[in-house]
C-alpha cells in the first residue's frame, strides 16, 4: 500500500492507498519540531486503531509546506517503513507544465492540488483550498499549472482577531443562521463565514475573465462550512491533496 502525507502549517493528513482506493486517512496536528520517531510513534497509534501495521506499507508520498518535517518523514520511511519515500520537489515527475515565472516558488500543496483537480475534470479548472491560508489555483484546458492567488485562511484570521481584540474568546466558526449577528458570536460567525464567501466568489469571477469557463473545486477544513454560501464553487473534495499525491507517486513509478 501507499502512504499519502500531506504536511500542513497546521494539520497533517494521511491516507492509505491500496491501488487507487483509499483504505484509510487520518488527521493530526501538524508539530514543526517533531523527529522521525515521534512520528513514527503518532502514526503507529493511529495504524493500530484501525487494525492495520507499518508492514502493510510499501511506499511512502510526501507533500510538506514545513521543510524539516519532509526530512523526518524520509527518515521514518526508511527506519520503520522499509519502504521508499518521493517528497514532492524540484525533480519529481508531476505531469503537469509550470507557467509561472519561477517554478521554484510553487508550494507542494498547491501543485498537488492541481493536478488532482484536472485529472478529475480533464479541462480547465480552478481549484480552491481551505487551509492556513486560502490557495486559489488555476489550471488551463491543455492542464497547464498558471498560477493563482493566496490569502490569509478563517482559523488564521480568527486568532488574530481574538488576539488583538480582548473582549472575543476563541470559538468555533460555523455556519451562520443569518446576516445580522444578534450576538457577538453571530457576528462572527456572519462576518466570517459570509465574508470569506464573498472573497472566494470575487477572486474566482477575476480569474474567470482570463480563463473562461473553468470547473471550480474546492478542499480544506473549512471547505464544507464556506462553499455552501459562494455563488461560484459547487464541489467539496475533502481528500483532493490525497488523490494528487496518489497520482503524483504513479507517475514516478
Amino acid at each position: 500500500m501507499l502512504l499519502a502525507v500531506d504536511v500542513g502549517n497546521t494539520q497533517t493528513h494521511l491516507g492509505a492507498f491500496d491501488g487507487e482506493r483509499l483504505v484509510e486517512h487520518w488527521r493530526f496536528q501538524t508539530r514543526s519540531g517533531a523527529t522521525g520517531d515521534e512520528l513514527a510513534e503518532r502514526i503507529a497509534g493511529l495504524f493500530s486503531l484501525s487494525k492495520m501495521s507499518f508492514d502493510e506499507i510499501d511506499a511512502v508520498c510526501v507533500s510538506s509546506v514545513v521543510p524539516p518535517l519532509g526530512s523526518q518523514f524520509e527518515e521514518l520511511a526508511e527506519r520503520y517503513l522499509d519502504a521508499g519515500c518521493l517528497t514532492i520537489g524540484p525533480g519529481v515527475k508531476t505531469g503537469m507544465p509550470i507557467r509561472i515565472e519561477n517554478p521554484l516558488e510553487v508550494g507542494a500543496d498547491r501543485l498537488v492540488n492541481a493536478i488532482a483537480g484536472y485529472e478529475r475534470f480533464g479541462e480547465a479548472c480552478v481549484v480552491v483550498d481551505f487551509g492556513t491560508g486560502i490557495n486559489i489555483d488555476a489550471v488551463s484546458a491543455d492542464g497547464e499549472y498558471l498560477g493563482g492567488a493566496i490569502g490569509p485562511g478563517l482559523a488564521t484570521s480568527l486568532s488574530a482577531l481574538i488576539e488583538r481584540a480582548a473582549r472575543i474568546t476563541r470559538l468555533d466558526l460555523d455556519q451562520p443562521s443569518e446576516a445580522i449577528g444578534r450576538s457577538t458570536r453571530a457576528a462572527i460567525q456572519s462576518g466570517f463565514v459570509y465574508g470569506f464567501a464573498g472573497l472566494i466568489d470575487g477572486i474566482v469571477r477575476r480569474m474567470e475573465d482570463e480563463l473562461p469557463n473553468p470547473r471550480l473545486l474546492a478542499t480544506g477544513g473549512y471547505a464544507a462550512t464556506v462553499v455552501p454560501f459562494t455563488e461560484t464553487i459547487d464541489e467539496v473534495d475533502d481528500l483532493l491533496t490525497l488523490k494528487g499525491l496518489r497520482l503524483i507517486h504513479e507517475r514516478n513509478q
